[in-house]
């Protein structure tokens, strides 16, 4: 759906999922301008994919205004990297066998 550029507002379109060159064309198209907070050099990002974005798809914000996007979820929010050890560790015990059969090659050790 084109928007005209007549309609002083307009819905934000999705943009997550989207690589950089083909979210710029997409805000373009609709009538938004794009901020990337994480991309100092936005204007030459192509390759990486939108992650976040505010606002949400589907508001509607005045014609001109600013979509802000991200392309690096941050050290708070996922992405890759060490998750073990976690601290506090949990408490001791946990799942036990209830009682060692003499003889049992798999004994629990205390």
């Amino acid at each position: 759906m084109r928007i005209t550029p007549k309609t002083p507002e307009v819905r934000v379109p999705r943009l997550v999922g989207l690589m950089a060159v083909d979210a710029r064309e997409t805000a373009e198209a609709r009538g938004v301008l794009l901020a990337a907070p994480d991309r100092p050099d936005f204007h030459l990002t192509v390759v990486d994919y939108v992650v976040r974005q505010y606002p949400p798809p589907g508001a509607e914000i005045p014609r001109g205004a600013v979509v802000t996007v991200w392309f690096d979820l941050g050290d708070a929010e996922g992405g890759s990297g060490v998750r073990e050890p976690r601290l506090p560790r949990p408490p001791s015990g946990g799942m036990r066998r209830e009682l060692d059969e003499p003889g049992d090659p798999f004994e629990v050790l205390r």
